[in-house]
């Protein structure tokens, strides 16, 4: 098991807003992928595309329901 830290960011709605919802944790994580299904797992309308960069950053972009989220995942 790797562990990562985990920046999650929630994009704003509001046109007006362009501050975003932050979260930073260091996990120890298996799969990233399934980590990202686990916590949209009720989730309706549930879509995600994954980034693999250079320096070995994965990075998942999200859509649920249209509010837009991003996973970024740098190993430790």
């Amino acid at each position: 098991m790797k562990e990562y830290e985990v920046v999650h960011e929630i994009f704003n709605e509001c046109a007006n807003n362009q501050m975003r919802d932050v979260f930073i944790e260091e996990v120890p994580i298996d799969d990233l992928e399934e980590y990202v299904r686990k916590h949209h797992e009720k989730e309706r309308d549930f879509t995600f595309e994954r980034e693999e960069l250079a320096d070995g950053t994965v990075v998942y972009h999200v859509n649920t329901s249209g509010l837009l989220q991003r996973y970024t995942f740098t190993e430790i």
